[in-house]
Protein backbone atom coordinates (compact mmCIF):
# COMPACT_ATOMS: atom_id res chain seq x y z
CA UNK A 1 0.00 0.00 0.00
CA UNK A 2 2.61 2.46 0.34
CA UNK A 3 4.65 1.15 -2.36
CA UNK A 4 2.72 3.76 -4.27
CA UNK A 5 3.27 6.86 -2.74
CA UNK A 6 7.08 6.09 -2.40
CA UNK A 7 7.72 5.68 -6.38
CA UNK A 8 5.51 8.61 -6.55
CA UNK A 9 7.99 10.57 -4.74
CA UNK A 10 10.84 9.04 -5.96
CA UNK A 11 9.95 9.97 -9.63
CA UNK A 12 9.74 13.55 -8.60
CA UNK A 13 12.45 14.42 -6.94
CA UNK A 14 14.38 12.48 -9.80
CA UNK A 15 12.71 14.94 -11.95
CA UNK A 16 13.24 17.94 -10.27
CA UNK A 17 17.12 16.76 -9.34
CA UNK A 18 16.81 16.56 -13.66
CA UNK A 19 15.61 20.26 -14.05
CA UNK A 20 18.13 21.71 -11.59
CA UNK A 21 21.14 20.03 -12.93
CA UNK A 22 20.59 19.12 -16.75
CA UNK A 23 21.85 21.32 -19.35
CA UNK A 24 19.75 21.46 -22.46
CA UNK A 25 21.65 22.28 -25.40
CA UNK A 26 20.09 23.33 -28.93
CA UNK A 27 20.89 25.79 -31.60
CA UNK A 28 18.62 29.12 -31.19
CA UNK A 29 18.21 29.51 -34.72
CA UNK A 30 16.36 25.82 -34.34
CA UNK A 31 14.88 27.42 -31.37
CA UNK A 32 13.29 29.94 -33.59
CA UNK A 33 12.60 27.96 -36.34
CA UNK A 34 10.44 25.77 -34.26
CA UNK A 35 8.50 28.49 -32.68
CA UNK A 36 7.89 30.23 -35.99
CA UNK A 37 6.84 26.95 -37.60
CA UNK A 38 4.63 26.29 -35.18
CA UNK A 39 2.97 29.79 -34.83
CA UNK A 40 2.37 31.01 -38.20
CA UNK A 41 -0.74 33.87 -38.12
CA UNK A 42 -2.97 33.92 -41.36
CA UNK A 43 -4.02 36.92 -43.36
CA UNK A 44 -6.99 35.72 -45.46
CA UNK A 45 -6.77 37.59 -48.69
CA UNK A 46 -9.86 35.72 -50.09
CA UNK A 47 -11.94 36.37 -53.14
CA UNK A 48 -14.01 34.12 -55.35
CA UNK A 49 -14.64 30.65 -54.87
CA UNK A 50 -11.46 29.86 -53.24
CA UNK A 51 -11.68 32.57 -50.20
CA UNK A 52 -15.14 29.71 -49.27
CA UNK A 53 -12.76 26.48 -49.49
CA UNK A 54 -10.32 28.69 -47.38
CA UNK A 55 -12.94 28.71 -44.55
CA UNK A 56 -13.61 25.11 -44.65
CA UNK A 57 -9.96 24.84 -44.31
CA UNK A 58 -9.66 26.73 -40.97
CA UNK A 59 -13.38 24.99 -39.60
CA UNK A 60 -13.62 22.10 -37.39
CA UNK A 61 -13.62 19.57 -39.71
CA UNK A 62 -9.91 20.33 -41.08
CA UNK A 63 -9.16 22.53 -38.65
CA UNK A 64 -5.42 24.41 -39.64
CA UNK A 65 -5.33 25.39 -36.07
CA UNK A 66 -3.66 21.77 -34.73
CA UNK A 67 -1.01 23.08 -37.39
CA UNK A 68 -0.25 26.13 -35.47
CA UNK A 69 -2.31 28.44 -37.68
CA UNK A 70 -5.11 29.42 -35.38
CA UNK A 71 -4.59 32.86 -34.54
CA UNK A 72 -6.13 34.43 -37.88
CA UNK A 73 -5.30 38.36 -38.42
CA UNK A 74 -7.00 40.51 -40.12
CA UNK A 75 -3.87 43.17 -40.24
CA UNK A 76 -0.59 42.84 -41.85
CA UNK A 77 1.69 43.95 -38.93
CA UNK A 78 -0.14 40.95 -37.00
CA UNK A 79 0.39 38.40 -39.55
CA UNK A 80 3.38 36.38 -41.04
CA UNK A 81 1.42 34.80 -43.84
CA UNK A 82 -0.45 35.79 -46.32
CA UNK A 83 -3.02 33.67 -48.02
CA UNK A 84 -3.62 34.72 -51.35
CA UNK A 85 -6.97 32.44 -52.14
CA UNK A 86 -8.59 33.64 -55.26
CA UNK A 87 -9.01 36.19 -58.16
CA UNK A 88 -6.74 38.98 -58.45
CA UNK A 89 -7.34 41.43 -60.73
CA UNK A 90 -5.44 44.01 -62.08
CA UNK A 91 -6.55 46.50 -59.89
CA UNK A 92 -6.27 44.84 -56.96
CA UNK A 93 -2.54 44.17 -57.29
CA UNK A 94 -1.28 47.59 -55.55
CA UNK A 95 -3.64 46.65 -52.68
CA UNK A 96 -1.95 43.22 -52.31
CA UNK A 97 1.15 44.51 -53.01
CA UNK A 98 1.11 47.25 -50.00
CA UNK A 99 -0.94 44.69 -47.80
CA UNK A 100 2.57 42.66 -48.51
CA UNK A 101 4.87 45.72 -47.97
CA UNK A 102 3.10 46.02 -44.26
CA UNK A 103 4.00 42.69 -43.30
CA UNK A 104 6.87 42.18 -41.09
CA UNK A 105 10.23 40.19 -41.88
CA UNK A 106 9.95 36.94 -41.92
CA UNK A 107 6.78 36.74 -44.13
CA UNK A 108 5.36 33.83 -46.34
CA UNK A 109 3.08 33.67 -49.33
CA UNK A 110 0.82 31.09 -49.83
CA UNK A 111 -0.71 31.11 -53.22
CA UNK A 112 -4.23 29.06 -53.09
CA UNK A 113 -6.23 28.00 -56.36
CA UNK A 114 -5.48 28.24 -59.97
CA UNK A 115 -6.24 31.57 -60.18
CA UNK A 116 -3.84 33.36 -57.76
CA UNK A 117 -0.95 31.37 -59.32
CA UNK A 118 -1.62 31.41 -62.73
CA UNK A 119 -5.08 33.60 -63.57
CA UNK A 120 -6.68 30.34 -63.74
CA UNK A 121 -9.06 30.14 -67.16
CA UNK A 122 -9.15 34.35 -66.82
CA UNK A 123 -7.32 34.95 -70.32
CA UNK A 124 -8.16 38.91 -69.64
CA UNK A 125 -6.57 42.02 -69.89
CA UNK A 126 -7.92 42.98 -66.07
CA UNK A 127 -7.17 39.47 -64.18
CA UNK A 128 -3.32 38.97 -62.99
CA UNK A 129 -1.79 35.89 -64.46
CA UNK A 130 -0.35 35.05 -60.96
CA UNK A 131 0.73 36.90 -58.21
CA UNK A 132 4.37 35.92 -58.40
CA UNK A 133 4.27 39.12 -60.81
CA UNK A 134 3.23 41.20 -58.10
CA UNK A 135 4.74 39.55 -54.65
CA UNK A 136 6.87 37.15 -53.97
CA UNK A 137 5.33 33.36 -53.77
CA UNK A 138 6.24 30.61 -51.64
CA UNK A 139 4.16 27.94 -51.52
CA UNK A 140 1.66 27.13 -54.78
CA UNK A 141 -1.37 25.48 -53.90
CA UNK A 142 -3.19 23.73 -57.45
CA UNK A 143 -6.42 23.16 -58.30
CA UNK A 144 -9.76 25.18 -58.65
CA UNK A 145 -10.57 25.20 -55.85
CA UNK A 146 -7.76 22.70 -54.09
CA UNK A 147 -9.24 20.84 -51.89
CA UNK A 148 -8.69 21.56 -48.06
CA UNK A 149 -6.24 18.22 -47.97
CA UNK A 150 -4.83 20.48 -50.37
CA UNK A 151 -4.20 23.23 -48.48
CA UNK A 152 -3.33 21.99 -45.22
CA UNK A 153 -0.61 19.79 -47.54
CA UNK A 154 0.73 23.55 -48.67
CA UNK A 155 0.38 24.56 -45.30
CA UNK A 156 2.88 21.66 -44.06
CA UNK A 157 5.21 22.30 -46.96
CA UNK A 158 6.07 25.76 -45.93
CA UNK A 159 6.11 24.38 -42.01
CA UNK A 160 8.72 22.17 -43.44
CA UNK A 161 10.40 25.26 -45.35
CA UNK A 162 10.34 27.25 -41.59
CA UNK A 163 11.29 24.30 -39.87
CA UNK A 164 14.85 23.24 -42.13
CA UNK A 165 15.43 26.95 -42.74
CA UNK A 166 15.81 26.53 -46.15
CA UNK A 167 16.84 29.17 -48.61
CA UNK A 168 14.19 30.61 -50.56
CA UNK A 169 15.73 31.61 -54.31
CA UNK A 170 13.11 34.52 -54.52
CA UNK A 171 14.48 36.37 -51.84
CA UNK A 172 17.95 37.06 -53.19
CA UNK A 173 16.41 37.89 -56.74
CA UNK A 174 13.23 39.87 -56.40
CA UNK A 175 13.24 42.96 -57.91
CA UNK A 176 9.85 43.89 -57.08
CA UNK A 177 6.30 44.11 -59.38
CA UNK A 178 7.06 43.69 -62.93
CA UNK A 179 5.72 46.43 -65.11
Amino acid sequence: MSTVPTVTRDLHAESEDLLTTAAYTTRFDKLVAWGRKNSLWPLPYGTACCGIELMSVMGPKYDLARFGAEVVRFSPRQSDLLVVAGTITEKMAPVLVHIYEQMLEPKYVLSMGACASSGGFYRAYHVLQGIDKVIPVDVYVPGCPPTPEAVLDGVMLLQKMIESNQPRPWKDNWKGPTQ
